[in-house]
């Protein structure tokens, strides 16, 4: 078996935070959310990661992490580019927003050839989540169907204070696979419980305590990205006319779709873990804090590369 790899989405410029987010120091060492999942990781056995990034942002890129991290894993890097699309078909006059997760992941289709696992660049994890990950890719194959498998984080552990948040809610059965996620774009604490809106907070559903919820972190074979490849043109198809600014090709919904033709299976591992990320400037605090806390306890060192 292929040792897994972990690829890095890094694309998102950050539109509501405003600057390239996913660079901005978390503690007085200059370490980034990202500088603590690439630890996590390689903890945990992964030694190549594969960055997806905008081709504008690569110089800032490197230089805040690439570089450094090129000292202690394999580094490769690949750029999801709206003009990537299969012949045939044209970006939307006028377009900027990137495609979506799906089409990020599909971005690698020439950089990776073995399982892989997938998580947002501005997002904390925690430790379990690159361990459970690691060893349930290192010890699960495709056999009649694809085996893959996603990190379920509680719900209640993945919410801001300073505005809303899109998860993926997830249905799992009584054995722990996923049946199904829908992507809520808009959920947010509302009184004591998180709830969600699709009509821009005119009306709000209350989501269930405990529930799991997805933070895109996705364990997969090789298979996905013949998938991936496979389904961009068919959405692209149904998609381009209805919404040809905003639609979105989404890692979640290839996944759906997967679990319904019944070509694959989800493993959910759940994590208690905390998650902490930056969706708004006033979150910062929060995860600078969340840091000295995590390191006064051990967790991590105070500097996490030697250097």
């Amino acid at each position: 078996m292929k040792k897994p790899v972990l690829v890095i989405m890094a694309a998102g410029m950050g539109s509501r935070y405003g600057g390239l987010k996913q660079i901005d120091p978390v503690d007085d060492q200059g370490h980034i959310i990202m500088d603590f999942s690439l630890y996590d990781a390689k903890k945990a056995g992964f030694d190549k990661v594969v960055f997806i990034i905008k081709k504008e942002n690569e110089a800032d890129f490197r230089e805040s992490i690439g570089n450094r991290m090129g000292r202690y894993m394999e580094v490769s890097y690949v750029y999801q580019e709206l003009t990537n699309i299969p012949g045939g078909y044209q970006v939307p006059e006028g377009r900027v927003k990137p495609f979506g997760t799906g089409h990020a992941v599909l971005s690698c289709a020439d950089t990776v050839d073995g399982p892989f696992a997938v998580i947002n660049a501005d997002d904390y994890y925690g430790r379990h989540a690159f361990q459970a990950i690691f060893d349930y890719l290192s010890t699960h194959e495709d056999d009649e169907k694809y085996r893959y498998t996603m990190v379920g984080y509680i719900l209640e552990n993945t919410l801001t204070e300073n505005g809303h948040v899109a998860r993926g809610v997830c249905e799992t059965d009584e054995h722990g696979y996923l049946v199904g996620i829908r992507e809520r774009t808009r959920i947010e604490k509302r009184g004591g419980q998180a709830a969600y809106t699709e009509d821009d907070g005119a009306t709000w559903v209350p989501l269930p305590e405990g529930s799991t919820v997805s933070m895109n972190m996705w364990g997969f074979t090789q298979s996905m990205l013949k998938e991936l490849k496979e389904r961009f043109p068919l959405f692209l198809e149904r998609n381009l006319k209805e919404n040809p600014m905003k639609a979105e090709f989404f890692l979640p919904s290839v996944v759906g779709e997967l679990l319904e033709e019944k070509k694959a299976t989800v493993e959910v591992l759940k994590s208690s873990d905390k998650w902490y990320g930056v969706t708004y400037k006033e979150d910062k605090e929060v995860v600078v804090e969340a840091v000295k806390s995590m390191k006064a306890k051990g967790l991590y060192p105070e500097k996490l590369w030697e250097e």
